[in-house]
């Protein structure tokens, strides 16, 4: 019928499905824009909605899935995940439907097992298999008309570049599922439209790929052509000034509004701009709200210097969430914890007060105070904390975000960078449980105390990053770069042959827990792979090597077509770095 998804909108999902209604409660009917001749009304009950297949003159071939998020029921035992939407950069992970109390092997529920042969699909190895793959259409869930149900927001168009077997909990009890890392494609070239054409194109029986995919996005078509090597081309970016592109008519404002538990990047700025109030409950959160709002804490100056109270007492709740503490503390432990970091890492004239960013730290949005009586809710004192002990801490849609390992990573690098960039670092983050968010190895699980041992001095093999649990991974990556340092292109002779270091980009250690894959392998020089993993330099998003002193460029990655990086481990280095706006 011609009609068009356009990233951004807002379309109603529910309640009357009849198709010749074009808009219900002021917004488009989703089933009116996806009529369609031959194929079945689309379905959006489920989070993973598949179109059915047609049998074609080159074989089976699915139009389409349907991936629908929502934020209202995520943590549940229902729900017990928290998708993350970074539209600004083009990644979603999203997980799978395997639920705790499911008793068939995981990948076997009908959401998986979908999605698991999709992604075979999408890493197929020729164009002419891709062209065959389903693509799929991303929508999150929205509240409108004061109510979170019955509508969703377009986001785009997007092919699994990598996916993980995983463990969850819900009420205590482990259970595996996977997650799925999708690359969102550009859309751009077609003014952020998605023309409905071409499902319906891809659900006529009668029509050959090719004759499909003259219809798709010119992205689609370049991902087919070239695999997943297109995608550093392809993928959506939204940060256009960047980028050198000129943005879109409605990049600035519309009725786009992503929900929460669905992180932006860092430097996005919408989203916070439109807050009514920083302390406003009801609004949705994303991360990008929760970085704006870390990076503007009101910080009271002394002697002209900004004090350290409320950076380290919310680096320290911060540290509680990847420690996995509970989010709110009685204030007896924050008085003698913070109070401890307070002595140790405030300004040398500052007092020790703790009380100060306990209380205050309310102005941020970010923190919850309970268990004060009415009449001491406008102004208390430190008596009157010791006498009810009240608990304080991050907010529960605060807590939810810095609990997954990416947001709570920019969020330390953030408060490291941002207010106590001259403390101690390694005593600090030492002090807090973070000494594995100092390097991109993390600490070894393999690591021992060797202190207070008596004898000879101990001896210790150096881990790090160099950890290879897999040696032949290892080598098979350095063979395919014949040794050569992707950062600077060095081959190391040495006796008997050439030398070079494998490196992983986000460490197998904690708390990183990177797995050992070659999509999250370089081969590095010795020079480099310290740089590297000392987070001195890291990789932007457009493939160039930069130092994290001062963003400068000292080379371009090398790449190989057979060893395919995946994106995603990359940008959590960046964002070790404090550089994940990039």
């Amino acid at each position: 019928m011609g009609s068009h998804l356009r990233v951004g909108n807002v379309l109603r999902s529910a309640q009357n499905r009849n198709p010749e209604i074009a808009v219900i409660d002021g917004y488009p009917n989703i089933h009116h824009v996806t009529a369609s001749d031959h194929l079945a009304q689309i379905q959006l009950s489920k989070g993973i909605n598949p179109i059915a297949k047609v049998k074609t003159p080159s074989g089976q071939r699915r139009p389409a899935i349907l991936i629908r998020s929502s934020p209202w029921k995520a943590g549940s035992a229902g729900t017990p995940w928290h998708d993350v939407f970074d539209l600004d950069n083009g990644n979603i992970s999203y997980f799978g439907d395997h639920r705790v109390d499911h008793a068939v092997p995981v990948g076997s529920t009908q959401g998986n097992a979908l999605l698991l042969d999709a992604f075979a699909e999408h890493g197929a190895p020729t164009a002419e298999q891709r062209a065959q793959a389903v693509p799929l259409l991303v929508f999150a869930a929205v509240s409108r008309n004061k109510t979170p149900k019955g509508y969703v927001e377009f986001c785009g168009v997007a092919v699994i570049e990598g996916l993980e077997q995983i463990e969850q909990k819900a009420n205590g009890r482990p259970f595996p599922n996977y997650r799925y890392d999708f690359a969102v494609l550009d859309l751009r070239p077609e003014d952020d439209r998605l023309d409905w054409a071409w499902i319906e194109a891809r659900g006529n029986p009668k029509l050959r790929p090719d004759d499909a995919q003259a219809q798709a996005p010119r992205a689609w078509r370049e991902w087919v052509e070239h695999g997943h090597a297109a995608l550093p081309r392809v993928r959506r970016q939204t940060n256009h000034a960047a980028a050198g592109l000129a943005a879109p008519p409605h990049a600035s404002g519309g009725d786009s509004e992503l929900p929460g538990l669905f992180p932006a990047p860092r430097g996005s700025r919408e989203t916070a701009s439109a807050l009514p109030g920083l302390a406003e409950s009801s609004q949705q959160m994303t991360a990008g709200v929760l970085m704006e709002r870390l990076e503007s804490l009101q910080v009271h100056q002394n002697n002209g210097r900004p004090s350290r109270h409320k950076p380290l007492a919310m680096l320290w709740a911060v540290s509680g969430i990847a420690n996995g503490q509970p989010r709110l503390a009685p204030w007896r432990q924050f008085r003698d914890e913070v109070g401890g970091l307070l002595a140790e890492f405030g300004l040398p004239e500052s007092s020790t007060t703790p009380e100060y960013p306990f209380w205050h730290l309310r102005t941020s949005g970010l923190w919850e105070l309970n268990g004060l009586p009415p009449e001491h809710s406008a102004k208390t004192h430190i008596a009157t904390l010791d006498r009810f002990n009240p608990q304080a801490g991050l907010t529960e849609q605060a807590a939810n975000l810095l609990s997954d390992p990416f947001v709570g990573t920019q969020a330390i690098a953030l408060l490291r960078e941002t207010y106590l960039a001259e403390v101690d670092q390694h005593s600090l983050m030492e002090r807090l449980g973070l000494a594995g968010y100092e390097s991109a190895s993390g600490i070894p699980d393999d690591i021992e105390d060797l202190e207070g041992k008596s004898g000879p001095a101990a001896r210790r093999t150096a881990t790090l990053s160099r950890i290879v649990r897999d040696t032949e991974l290892a080598a098979r990556v350095k063979q395919l770069h014949d040794d050569r340092c992707q950062v600077c292109g060095l081959q190391l002779p040495t006796r008997f042959g050439t030398y070079s270091e494998a490196a992983h980009i986000r460490g197998l250690g904690r708390p990183h827990h990177g797995p050992d894959k070659l999509s999250n392998l370089l081969v590095l020089c010795p020079n480099h792979h310290v740089q590297f993993d000392a987070l001195a330099i890291y990789i932007d998003a457009r493939g160039t090597v930069r130092t994290a002193t001062d963003d400068s460029p000292i080379g371009e990655l090398r790449r190989q077509p057979a060893h395919h990086i995946h994106e995603a481990h990359l940008r959590y280095h960046r964002a070790l770095c404090g550089r994940d706006h990039d």
